[in-house]
């Protein structure tokens, strides 16, 4: 039974979908006026992994990931560049995809943008006013946080608190200082459409509302994002679904716990934002992605370079396990097991029900890493072996690594389990330098191979080629 923690309950629930067997998730995505940095990267990757693992469990998933491509920062990035804001929402659209795409990051089953459902964002507001949890000041539209009695639940604040916690700007024509603008009104030069109320624009916390009850219905199985959008965002979002629906609208609620770099908040005042398309520049994506999967999801991550540098130490060895599984493979014969290979042959069951027991229980990813590096050891023991291998042991370890890579999706292969050809010439050459004991050729050749990220290995048996990722 899989098991989340949900923010609403505060508490670890069984995952009861909807619909039996079809689990449709909204997961709040960027807004598409920069590089998204690595916080956004923690949150994406985070609910890649948790699309994934549901597919692996047999689960039908639809997810639903947004781009926020009309808002105040949109706008006054657009007029800095001095392009429109379409413009700016394609440019950095394309740059997301390309840095999501090098993360590992599949594509969102739809992609909705804000400016391309201004339709389905008035028809929901004008629900909300019908039902007078909305009302009309000069072309602007708020919702009345007062007439829906369930306001601050996500939070579990109540209006006093939520008003002393946030910086809310006095606006004396609202009825409470926590209402919020579901529609604004057109402003010189702002990008604007033709409303019930007049030209304007939709809020940002609308287009969530309006856009995943389109595409997952009235009652999504789970909403995802960051921690940091509990408050107002989420908050907002249930009242504007909830207000229009009268039903509940999610039945998980689960946020990723806040990154700090080098034990600070990110922020742009500290000047420590790092994007993805910097990071890129010197550090392999696959990295940073078991970076991020190191961790509970729920849990603070701190990003340095000496963790950093740890996670392509520990991604290395895993990669280092599998290489070597696959350059053995090709070079042995089936046989019957010995005790030691039975018991190899069982410990890869045991590490496939202790990997969903982890994943299982509110997707503990740390907890599964730990049952793949404790299976490569008992692995590289084997493959040290001066017995030998077998072919039907290797087939079904190198099987489970690759079963378990469609869901964290950060190990690389070598390709076919049988060096190429340039690599198996150099080893002959070698082989043939040793034999007429010129250790000056054979030592460069060593050193050659050890630049391709290959290690020669002198044993009893013969030549030992070992794969080391060299990132």
């Amino acid at each position: 039974m899989i098991k989340l923690y949900n923010t609403l309950t505060r508490k670890k629930e069984p995952l009861e979908p909807v619909k039996e067997g079809k689990v449709g998730i909204y997961a709040c995505g960027p807004t598409v006026y920069d590089f998204f940095h690595i916080g956004n990267a923690r949150v994406f990757i985070t609910f890649d992994v948790l699309r994934r693992y549901l597919v692996y469990r047999g689960y039908d998933v639809t997810l639903v990931q947004n781009y926020t491509d009309i808002d105040d920062k949109m706008i006054n990035k657009a007029a800095e560049m001095g392009i429109s804001v379409d413009e700016l929402a394609e440019r950095f659209i394309r740059n997301y995809e390309e840095d999501a795409g090098a993360l590992g990051i599949l594509p969102a089953d739809f992609q909705p943008r804000a400016t391309r459902h201004i339709p389905q964002i008035m028809a929901l507001i004008q629900k909300l006013m019908e039902k007078n949890l909305a009302y009309e000041v000069e072309g602007d539209i708020y919702f009345h946080v007062e007439a829906f009695p369930g306001y601050g639940k996500l939070s579990q604040q109540n209006l006093e608190e939520l008003i002393l916690g946030s910086r809310v700007e006095i606006d004396e024509r609202k009825k409470h200082p926590m209402d919020f603008a579901l529609w604004k009104k057109e402003k010189p030069g702002e990008p604007s459409w033709e409303s019930p109320w007049g030209r304007g624009r939709p809020g940002w916390h609308i287009e969530c509302s309006a856009m995943s009850l389109y595409y997952l219905g009235d009652t999504l199985d789970i909403h995802a994002g960051g921690q940091d959008l509990i408050f107002p965002h989420h908050e907002n979002e249930i009242a504007q679904s909830e207000g229009a629906t009268s039903k509940s609208f999610s039945r998980h609620w689960v946020h990723v716990g806040y990154l700090n770099i080098d034990q600070e908040k990110m922020s742009k005042s500290l000047g420590n934002v790092l994007t993805i398309r910097q990071l890129r520049e010197t550090v392999d994506p696959m990295v940073i992605r078991f970076f991020m999967l190191s961790a509970h999801y729920r849990t603070p991550i701190n990003f340095s370079g000496e963790y950093l540098e740890q996670a392509s130490k520990a991604l290395e060895r895993l990669n280092t396990t599998v290489y070597n599984l696959e350059e053995r493979l090709g070079k042995v014969k089936k046989g019957i097991p010995d005790d030691e290979e039975s018991a190899l042959l069982n410990l890869i069951e045991n590490s496939r029900e202790k990997f969903m027991e982890a994943m299982d229980d509110d997707f503990n990813t740390a907890e599964a890493l730990a049952v793949l590096f404790d299976l490569a050891r008992k692995v590289n023991t084997y493959l040290n072996r001066p017995q030998g291998q077998k072919e039907n042991i290797l087939e079904p370890v190198l099987d489970f690594y690759r079963e378990i890579n469609g869901i964290f999706g950060f190990m690389k292969e070598q390709g076919p389990a049988v060096l190429q050809k340039d690599i198996e010439e150099l080893v002959a050459r070698r082989e043939e330098a040793r034999r007429l004991k010129d250790w000056a050729s054979a030592d460069a050749i060593r050193a050659q191979l050890k630049e391709k990220g290959i290690i020669l290995e002198d044993t009893p048996q013969g030549v030992r080629t070992i794969f080391k990722r060299r990132w």
